[in-house]
């Protein structure tokens, strides 16, 4: 009686690239533009994905313009166009960091689709892939300015100085670049979109509320008011403030640039480092 031997399943090995060590600086901007081409394309495909960047100026403008303009608008000596005038360089802030979210998030949704995967099959520097990211959220954050700063002149608000309004808006995209190295590492790390979406609001809000955004520090306690002194997010708002209405101006702005450039320099490294050793 024949024994009938069985042969095992033969399975196609997985070949995975490296990037080229060689690529120089051309490459990897041919790179990153083909790569930010893709990521335009897929927000034409998916309009939806705009939805933040549009809507939510609208609705965090509306909200504290006329909840609380009246009540902190009196304690600025004003009513509610005086906080308008207050509020809105301090929402260009948030509007870097609420962006910045969106780029974890959306790494990590790669990882999960398969796309990383297409990319790691290709020759190409992974750096290029993280800067396309970012390049994309920029874009994103310049259209959520630009609906934020047409909300605001219909409630009230006072452009004074054109030339300092876009000194903001770049300031803010220095900060928000640089912020977003630290939601790519969450990207990477976490586990799914969710649970980057949700570390990243434990790091947005203390940021956000602990701060000059929405209402004067002279009033908190001394040590929030010594936290705030040093928040990024107060030196950016105070920097913004001071570039759009007038004001002091030098020490938000070297808070902002130090705090921009101490993420950026420590971050960036560590989120190149942990998508190629994912990737």
């Amino acid at each position: 009686m024949s024994t009938a031997t069985t042969t095992p399943p033969v399975t196609a090995p997985t070949i995975t690239v490296a990037a080229d060590p060689r690529i120089g600086l051309r490459g990897h901007l041919r790179h990153t533009g083909a790569l930010v081409r893709r990521n335009l394309l897929w927000i034409k495909q998916d309009p939806e994905s705009m939805m933040d960047a549009v809507l939510m100026p609208v609705i965090f403008t509306l909200l504290f313009v006329y909840v609380f303009g009246g009540s902190i608008g009196q304690s600025l000596g004003g009513g509610q166009q005086q906080y308008v005038q207050y509020v809105i360089p301090g929402m260009v802030a948030m509007m870097s960091m609420n962006i910045a979210q969106g780029v974890g998030t959306g790494f990590n949704e790669d990882f999960h689709k398969g796309i990383m995967d297409r990319f790691r099959s290709l020759p190409i520097g992974r750096g290029s892939v993280l800067i396309a990211k970012i390049s994309v959220e920029l874009l994103r954050l310049l259209v959520a300015t630009t609906v934020l700063m047409v909300v605001a002149v219909l409630v009230g608000f006072d452009i004074t100085s054109w030339g300092g309004l876009f000194a903001a808006l770049g300031l803010s995209a220095l900060f928000g670049s640089a912020i977003m190295w630290i939601f790519l590492v969450l990207g990477v790390t976490m586990k799914n979109a969710q649970s980057v979406q949700a570390m990243g609001f434990l790091v947005m809000m203390p940021l956000q509320f602990g701060s000059s955004i929405f209402a004067p520090t002279a009033s908190m306690p001394g040590w929030l008011e010594s936290f705030t002194k040093y928040n990024p997010m107060s030196g950016l708002a105070d920097a913004a403030r001071g570039l759009m209405v007038g004001g002091p101006v030098a020490h938000g702005l070297w808070v902002t640039l130090a705090w921009s450039a101490g993420l950026t320099v420590v971050m960036a490294p560590v989120a190149i480092r942990k998508f190629t050793k994912k990737a």
